[in-house]
């Protein structure tokens, strides 16, 4: 089976989520992204078992999964079309209320995290008689700390949770994923370019990158709000947007500037000045149906790359297993990379009793770690961290993603 065209990967992938989003809506009843995951991911187990009897099919489905690079697709196309919907909905407001601890969150909760996941990760690989060098290991931690801004709204949505904790819980993801990313490419480059990086490189990338990333991101979400400010047509304003996405985020990338940070910040102009004083009632309607389609349409294609990728996977025992013995070390992380925030926080801020429960079980970790994962140089340290990384994202969409509701149901009505 040859290379394919980019109509046919479309057309197979489009097809598939309508299809199986017609399967959940019909019998599972599950939340969309969970649902068409859970069936993309039984579908690739049964390509897998049919191996034997089906030669070459693992092969061929391999190979159009090749074709289709989700790193790519993910990092290069749809992530800012993801972030820039789910930035839209964020009030301002809301948000820089919360700002401080929404920043330490997302920005010393990454690091926090990813330093602790590290050492413990490389310890357990030790133990299971693996060896991977302990940068990998921080590479994993950088790259699973992040929790998927595209799992968590998508949850958020289905359930009922306090302004205040939404807030926090979006804000911060939506962060996250931006400095997450940076922290990851600092130490790919130092893990790969080697001895040529000092501690002042490390500072000055970081800031250009984040701190770059936020001011590009004001400047062109203020040259839209401008310019939708100057004419009333939905159907040129809803274009603005759309080149407000793409070509910013190309331009960012270019510049060397971090994309999903600048979308966000644009997106926040947007959704909150944008929304309130450059569009008509009309446009507001349209950009958010608008908007909301592409969110739900990227989002299920999304979830079903993430339930095939499976097939590509090395499936030996032990790297399961360092999968599933990984879960417990991710939650961790988590729990000290919320707690420590939320401590410091708490003289000055009033946060609901078990927030730090709340937000540690619902930090899902989604698409964005494995398109970091699959993107390390190929080579036996890039299997064993794709391979785990797979694990921990599937346990936090599939598990954690269908309780989590359930746990704030249950701290919400304890507090009444």
């Amino acid at each position: 089976m040859g290379s394919m065209h980019f109509f046919d990967l479309l057309a197979v992938l489009v097809t598939l989520s309508a299809l199986f989003s017609y399967l959940n809506y019909r019998y599972l009843r599950l939340p969309t992204t969970i649902g068409l995951m859970l069936i993309a991911l039984l579908m690739s187990l049964g390509i897998i078992a049919l191996e034997p009897l089906v030669p070459g099919l693992r092969g061929d489905v391999s190979a159009m999964l090749r074709d289709i690079d989700f790193n790519e697709t993910l990092m290069h196309g749809m992530l800012s079309f993801l972030l820039f919907a789910g930035a839209l909905h964020v009030n301002f407001g809301d948000l820089s209320q919360q700002k401080w601890t929404i920043g330490l969150m997302a920005s010393a909760g990454v690091l926090v995290s990813t330093f602790i996941i590290g050492p413990l990760f490389w310890l357990l690989l030790g133990w299971l008689g693996i060896n991977l060098p302990l940068m990998y290991c921080l590479l994993f931690g950088a790259l699973i700390s992040p929790t998927d801004p595209i799992a968590v709204l998508s949850i958020l949505k289905q359930i009922r949770v306090s302004k205040r904790l939404e807030t926090k819980i979006a804000g911060e993801s939506l962060f996250n994923d931006g400095v997450g990313v940076v922290v990851f490419l600092v130490l790919l480059q130092i893990t790969v370019g080697g001895a040529d990086l000092h501690a002042t490189d490390v500072v000055l990338l970081f800031l250009r990158e984040a701190v770059g990333g936020a001011a590009f991101g004001a400047a062109i979400g203020a040259l839209a709000f401008w310019m939708l400010k100057s004419v009333d047509n939905y159907q040129v304003e809803i274009l603005i947007t759309l080149a407000l996405v793409t070509g910013g985020y190309a331009l960012a990338q270019a510049l060397h500037l971090s994309g999903p940070i600048a979308i966000v910040v644009a997106g926040l102009l947007v959704g909150n000045h944008g929304r309130w004083f450059a569009m008509s009632e009309v446009t507001r309607a349209h950009l958010d149906m608008f908007w909301e389609l592409i969110d739900e349409i990227l989002n299920a294609v999304l979830f079903v790359m993430i339930g095939l990728e499976v097939v590509v996977l090395t499936l030996s025992g032990t790297y399961l297993l360092a999968g599933i013995l990984a879960i417990p070390i991710v939650l961790l992380a988590r729990f000290v990379a919320v707690g420590l925030p939320v401590s410091v926080m708490r003289p000055f801020r009033e946060f609901s009793p078990r927030a730090v429960r709340i937000l540690t079980w619902g930090g899902l970790r989604g698409g964005i770690s494995v398109a970091l994962a699959l993107s390390l140089p190929a080579g036996p340290e890039r299997a064993i961290i794709v391979t785990v990384t797979y694990v921990v994202v599937v346990f936090s969409i599939l598990v954690q993603g269908l309780t989590v509701g359930r746990l704030i149901g249950a701290s919400q009505q304890r507090n009444h």
